[in-house]
């Protein structure tokens, strides 16, 4: 596919990497010559120096022949005017990044005024995703598959879990609940384990299965966690206010925020009237202790440092919240990320861009591609793919023990007519199934791809 982006800051060289890797014709464009030049010099790309708001360069870009716009910058008016100029200019598909909390009530007239096919709001998806592991605590990370009708979950085994030391055929049998451990992260290592796979603490580990069974599952090991009551939030921003009025409206927590910006304080008091804003630098230790930090059930880290960001989230561990989330703008050493005892770290460049590489896979999905969802595990180490079963694959209808899969792939869920299979080695995958499959191979296109020997 031939794909525009416009705007290269960290959203757009987040998406402009993983859609290269792809194998897509990538076209940047953006008014700064250093920015163009590095990614030409590091990635396959072809860039356009200029405005791309601009019609000329579109033109010089050849945006009318591209399959998808993606307008990224800073600015969500010259990304809406972007697209705009994109569909003039014959583009079939296009997304803009639109931030502002303004634009929220009126995007679906924007949308359709505009023909957009998409809009990206990275500090809403980040909140989004916040408000899912403050709702269930025990996970680091949730993503969902299936509609939402199966959640991939990642947990990390503490020194005393009961999984320490077992054998996964042992843990099946033990819990007698239906989810499938199908990654795991042991230190700088990734396995896709089979049944003699031994866990061990410390481990982070990567199962699905319907919620109702990740529950009973998490129950049953004694780790699923009291509901959260009592959220701080250090840092005003967008995050916090969309992340506010989520949890406020929907389950009906107490939040607190902390924010050194005055004016912004009396926007959040006028804007959140049943939160509590405290005018107050949330780094400061004295303060902390003031606002009930001990006593606090979640701490969200929202400054715009991520310095900041991870060195009060490692306070807030030492003072035993039991639940810790802290933002990251740079995720450029995840290893050293993953050795702090801080629960989640939220990228929100990073989610918006999976957000938009996820649209992407659905239009090649339109196109003959067979992935219907994607996320990516692990450091991006590990890829977790939804396909659609359809006639005359070879696999089907035989049992999934007689399959002769690549190395490195588990298929780990089927849905089938609405219900959901943890599969064993004779069920067997039918024509029209969901088919979610985890894999440290990187980009498989169709289900197929799975097998050794296609023909």
């Amino acid at each position: 596919m031939r794909v525009i982006v416009v705007g290269e800051g960290k959203v757009g060289s987040t998406i402009v990497k993983q859609l290269s890797m792809e194998g897509h014709d990538v076209v940047i464009i953006d008014n700064d010559p250093v920015i163009l030049k590095n990614a030409s010099n590091t990635m396959d790309v072809f860039c356009v120096e200029g405005n791309g708001a601009s019609y000329a360069v579109q033109q010089r870009a050849e945006v009318g022949r591209a399959d998808l716009l993606i307008a990224a910058t800073s600015a969500d008016e010259v990304n809406m005017l972007c697209c705009l100029i994109g569909k003039k200019q014959g583009v079939k598909h296009t997304i803009a990044r639109v931030r502002n909390p303004e634009y929220f009530f009126q995007m679906d007239v924007i949308k359709e005024e505009l023909g957009l096919s998409m809009t990206v709001n990275p500090e809403l998806l980040a909140a989004d995703e916040i408000a899912r592991l403050l709702k269930f605590p025990s996970a680091l990370k949730i993503e969902t598959f299936a509609k939402g009708r199966v959640e991939l979950i990642e947990y990390k085994i503490a020194e005393n879990s009961p999984l320490a030391g077992m054998p996964l055929f042992a843990l099946y049998k033990e819990y007698q609940v239906k989810v499938l451990i199908c990654a795991v992260q042991r230190g700088n290592e990734v396995h896709i384990p089979a049944g003699d796979f031994v866990l061990q603490s410390g481990d982070k580990i990567n199962l699905t299965a319907s919620r109702e069974e990740i529950v009973r599952f998490f129950k049953a090991i004694g780790v699923f966690s009291n509901k959260i009551k009592r959220v701080l939030l250090i840092g005003g921003g967008r995050i916090a206010y969309y992340l506010a009025n989520h949890l406020i409206s929907t389950a009906h927590m107490k939040i607190k925020i902390i924010e050194k910006d005055l004016k912004r304080c009396e926007y959040l008091c006028e804007h959140i009237p049943e939160a509590v804003i405290i005018h107050g630098d949330g780094t400061d230790r004295e303060l902390l202790t003031e606002e009930g930090l001990e006593k606090t059930d979640a701490v969200v880290m929202l400054t715009g440092m991520d310095e900041e960001n991870i060195v009060v989230s490692m306070l807030a561990k030492a003072c035993k919240v039991s639940k810790v989330i802290a933002k990251v703008n740079r995720i450029s050493f995840p290893e050293i990320l993953n050795s702090l005892e801080v629960d989640s770290f939220i990228s929100p460049k990073s989610i918006a861009a999976n957000s938009i590489v996820r649209y992407v896979r659905a239009m090649q999905n339109s196109m003959g591609s067979n992935v219907e969802t994607l996320h990516m595990l692990i450091n991006d180490q590990v890829e977790a793919l939804e396909f659609r079963a359809r006639k005359g694959g070879e696999f089907i209808g035989i049992p999934l023990k007689d399959l002769k899969t690549k190395k490195g792939i588990l298929i780990a869920t089927i849905v089938r007519q609405g219900k959901i299979i943890i599969p064993g080695g004779n069920d067997t995958i039918e024509v029209g199934d969901g088919v979610i499959v985890v894999t440290t191979n990187q980009h498989l296109s169709d289900l197929k791809d799975i097998l050794q020997h296609t023909r």
